[in-house]
């Protein structure tokens, strides 16, 4: 039994959910093993996402541990038999690797895609010239040609805002008002903002400085949710790397979290999605305030 070099966040996740399962039911891994004809180390090396298993050992474990929820099944069967290939493919050794692990993760995000950011806005509703900027003016030690690589990966994984999934973003007005990239890829930016409103399944809100509560939470992450919300995985950003969790408890507090954010940010304010005039401060008024005024500053 050969065993993985690389472990992608797919097949971790795949392990921890075999591994979950069995805890779940309080069976021991060598009855859990000897019920499908396995030793108990290679259970181990499965729920460690050393090594794989097939789906009929696969629901003959779910059924030994009582698992009856035949949506979250066939789903962990589809990630398990998954070859992990993927439009982000031919980026691997060009991107980072939890970069793959992300675009991964919104290819599975059939459901919902939850998203709060504080100082840039988000990487799925940026312009081309306004991802260049980031990375020119971040890491320093990135080629052109790696800074073409990060561009159009990124531009690549907006696709995902063509399908069904719906996305909420909540986006700190401290985002629309960064000089970062200059005043001219700030404006277009904004009105490429401003068009995605139109985007059926997406809802977009500004959380603004004016909000006098303590923010429920001061750095950027995102909820995505495949089919089954049991699959649903939190994604914290960090400096040059993301930290990926699954645990019940992550998974309650940064729902609780995003719908606290989104509650303190002003609504949406799109006159397209509601039966209400975009009248007063709203979310849609407050980029295009900010849009005109760069207008202004031509």
């Amino acid at each position: 039994m050969a065993l993985r070099a690389h472990i992608s966040e797919r097949q971790r996740r795949y392990g921890a959910e075999v591994r979950r399962l069995r805890l779940d039911a309080d069976i021991r891994v060598q009855e859990a093993a000897a019920h499908v004809g396995m030793r108990g180390p290679q259970l181990n090396h499965i729920e460690a996402a050393r090594t794989g298993l097939d789906e009929q050992r696969l629901r003959l474990l779910a059924a030994f541990y009582g698992c009856e929820d035949e949506t979250y099944l066939d789903l962990l069967a589809t990630l398990g038999a998954s070859d992990g290939k993927g439009w982000w493919s031919p980026y691997k050794r060009k991107v980072p690797t939890f970069a793959l692990d992300l675009a991964e993760l919104e290819h599975w995000a059939t459901s919902a895609y939850l998203n709060y950011e504080t100082f840039f806005i988000p990487g799925l509703l940026q312009t081309e010239d306004y991802i260049r900027n980031l990375f020119e003016n971040g890491d320093t030690s990135l080629s052109a040609e790696q800074i073409d690589d990060a561009v159009q990966f990124r531009l690549a994984r907006q696709e995902a805002l063509t399908g069904r999934t719906n996305f909420r973003f909540v986006i700190h007005e401290a985002a629309l008002l960064m000089a970062f990239a200059g005043k001219a890829v700030m404006r277009l930016q904004l009105a490429h903002l401003l068009q995605m409103w139109e985007r059926p399944n997406v809802t977009i809100q500004i959380y603004p400085f004016s909000v006098r509560a303590t923010p429920p939470y001061s750095g950027p992450f995102l909820i995505t949710e495949p089919a089954s919300r049991l699959l649903s995985t939190v994604v914290i950003d960090h400096p040059g790397a993301s930290e990926f969790t699954e645990t019940t408890e992550a998974l309650e507090k940064y729902r609780g979290r995003f719908d606290d954010l989104s509650r303190l940010a002003l609504p949406s304010g799109n006159s397209r999605k509601s039966s209400q005039p975009n009248s007063g401060r709203d979310s849609w008024g407050i980029v295009q305030h900010i849009k005109h005024s760069l207008e202004l500053e031509r």
